[in-house]
């Protein structure tokens, strides 16, 4: 547009001093170029026009005062927040009876303009009360502000992921259908560097119970926590855990709000090593939360940490809008530990005599007994009171053989 309004420009002082056939030819050369109609053409390279002043803009003087966006406001919470075409009716056949019953207080002209007013300008009145109700609501859901204030966010790309002891936290629901009532959660975690990953059930999210498991599975890593990393919950983000990370010198940090990959590793786990092992049903009584933390406690961990291979990013590229990840070869947890710098000789060694007594067959059979066992008593909940008691008279959770030592590992 602005090489047209130049070339025409400098076309108009040719225009301007040339023979009547002359700007027949130039009109015609002018048409070809800028494939505009002829009579605009003429009438843009006339005397009259002039490039180089400002079009002035048109502004409509508001039909609608200010006086008006507070009752219109009122109408609005009245009738529950909708939008200005489900408002418009309304206002048209209440608006009248509100004024009589000194629900609202307005002269008559602006009863009329309110009437009369169209649903777009509705919309339009409304937009600021809108954007400010909304931000209130939004920062006003956010329970400890000055907390999250303290604790910085972290996202994916800023781990070292040479370094041990970094562990994301999350929780897992087993509420089934509806989060109604108390139900069993999985608190899990795992190490961004080897993937290391432990999980520990409680009853319901509350806080005491919540910072109980993380003080579990942290006894159970076979290396030292330096940082912790929840998502944005309250079950994560309050004074207890806080506390705590500050009283063990541990740092804090936090993903995101609604960003899931900020946690990306605790997140895989989430899905493999708790969804794909015990499903989307609901768990909501003592029997089976011991049943869970009988599996994570033993056979799962050492099973999944010891036998169960993961792939660890060694680079990522984008190039034109493409990226292209390459991966180490699939090592298992142990295996990541083994090669690490970051781990003790100590620790190798411990790690290396369990490795050697584990049986991979016997695990997977143990496991797979202890779910059948979760099955029952699940379905144990959906029979007749006299099958359920007689199948509870024959149903207990047996803990492994397996000791648990000061790293849970013997």
């Amino acid at each position: 547009m602005q090489s047209t309004k130049q070339y025409l420009e400098e076309l108009q002082k040719e225009y301007l001093v040339a023979t009547k056939l002359q700007k027949g030819l130039l009109l015609n050369e002018a048409e070809k170029r800028t494939g505009r109609n002829r009579k605009y053409l003429i009438i843009r390279l006339s005397a009259k026009t002039n490039w180089h002043k400002a079009r002035k803009k048109t502004v409509r003087s508001s039909q609608y005062g200010s006086d008006l966006v507070f009752p219109l406001v009122k109408l609005w919470d009245i009738f529950d927040h909708p939008c200005g075409q489900r408002l418009k009716p309304l206002i048209k056949t209440e608006l009248i009876k509100l004024c009589h019953w000194d629900e609202i207080d307005i002269s008559g002209q602006q009863t009329e303009q309110l009437i009369q007013m169209s649903a777009k300008t509705i919309d339009t009145l409304l937009a600021h009360e809108k954007e400010v109700r909304h931000l209130k609501q939004h920062y006003s859901q956010t329970k400890n502000p000055l907390l999250y204030q303290k604790i910085p966010t972290k996202l994916s790309h800023e781990w070292d992921r040479e370094l041990l002891g970094q562990i994301q936290i999350d929780g897992v629901e087993h509420c089934g259908q509806t989060t109604a009532g108390d139900y069993a959660h999985t608190i899990s975690h795992t190490d961004i560097s080897s993937h290391w990953w432990e999980g520990q059930a409680v009853m319901g999210k509350g806080k005491v119970r919540t910072l109980g498991a993380i003080k579990q599975a942290q006894a159970r890593f076979p290396f030292n926590w330096i940082e912790i990393h929840p998502d944005n919950g309250t079950s994560f983000i309050n004074y207890f855990i806080y506390d705590y990370a500050n009283l063990t010198g541990l740092e804090f940090s936090r993903s995101r709000a609604y960003r899931k990959n900020d946690n990306c590793f605790v997140e895989q786990k989430n899905s493999q090593n708790v969804r794909k092992v015990f499903g989307h049903v609901r768990y909501d009584t003592q029997r089976e939360v011991d049943i869970l933390n009988s599996l994570y406690q033993n056979e799962l961990r050492l099973y999944k940490n010891f036998f169960q291979p993961v792939m660890r990013l060694e680079t990522k590229i984008r190039d034109k809008g493409r990226i292209y990840r390459k991966y180490q070869e699939a090592q298992t947890p142990y295996h990541w530990l083994m090669v690490s710098k970051e781990t003790p000789a100590r620790v190798k060694h411990q790690l290396e005599r369990i490795y050697q007594n584990l049986n991979p067959a016997e695990l997977k059979r143990s496991i797979d007994n202890k779910l059948k066992l979760l099955t029952k008593v699940y379905q144990s909940k959906h029979l007749p009171s006299k099958q359920k008691q007689l199948l509870e008279n024959t149903v207990s959770v047996r803990f492994s053989n397996y000791p648990i030592g000061r790293f849970g590992l013997g």
